[in-house]
C-alpha cells in the first residue's frame, strides 16, 4: 500500500530520510503503472520518433546511476559505466533498436539494483551533504540536493510518457478487438 505522506525514514538523517520518502513513493507509483505489462507493451512504439516503455525505464534507472556517481563520488561517468547505459541515457533511433526483447522482470531488476545502491549510499550521509555546493564545469553552482530532485522529477515526468503509451495501447487494443 502507497504511503501518501513525506516522512523520515529510521536510518537516514532527518532530511535525507525525507528525500528516501520522496524517492520511494515516486518509485512505488511507477511500479504500479507498469506492473503486468507484457514485454510487446514494453517494447511498443507509438511513432517511429518515440520511446518505448522498457526504455524509459532502463532511462530512469540510468539517470539515477549517473547522479550517483556525480553526488556520491563526485565524478563524471567512466567510458564503460557510459558504455553500458548509453543507449537508455540519449534514447532516441539507437535506444529503439537495442533496448526491446526483454520482460518486465529485467526492467525491475535494474531498477531495484540501481535504487539499492541509491538507499545503500545515502544511509552514509548526512543532511549538510544534500545542501553541499559544487560547480559545472561552466562555473554554474548546484547541490546534492538538487541532483536528487531532478532524479524524481525524471522519473515523474517519464512515468507521464509511460501513461500515454499504456492509454495508446488500450485504445489501439479496443479498436483491433
Amino acid at each position: 500500500m502507497i504511503d501518501y505522506r513525506i516522512n523520515r525514514v529510521e536510518g537516514f538523517s532527518d532530511k535525507i530520510g525525507e528525500l528516501v520518502s520522496m524517492l520511494v513513493h515516486t518509485r512505488e507509483v511507477t511500479l504500479g503503472e507498469i506492473k503486468n505489462l507484457r514485454q510487446d507493451e514494453l517494447d511498443y512504439l507509438i511513432d517511429e520518433g518515440s520511446n518505448s516503455i522498457g526504455a524509459l525505464l532502463l532511462h530512469i534507472a540510468s539517470i539515477e546511476f549517473v547522479h550517483q556517481v556525480i553526488s556520491f563520488e563526485e565524478r563524471d561517468i567512466h567510458e564503460n559505466e557510459f558504455k553500458k547505459w548509453k543507449e537508455a541515457l540519449e534514447l532516441g533511433p539507437q535506444a529503439r533498436n537495442m533496448i526491446r526483447n526483454n520482460s518486465l522482470t529485467y526492467y525491475l531488476e535494474e531498477l531495484a539494483q540501481v535504487r539499492q545502491q541509491t538507499l545503500s549510499k545515502l544511509k552514509a550521509c548526512n543532511d549538510e551533504w544534500l545542501f553541499k555546493e559544487k560547480h559545472w564545469e561552466n562555473g554554474i553552482p548546484y547541490n546534492n540536493y538538487y541532483l536528487w530532485f531532478h532524479v524524481l522529477e525524471d522519473e515523474i515526468n517519464h512515468r507521464g510518457q509511460i501513461r500515454v503509451i499504456k492509454r495508446v495501447l488500450s485504445k489501439n487494443k479496443k479498436i483491433s478487438e
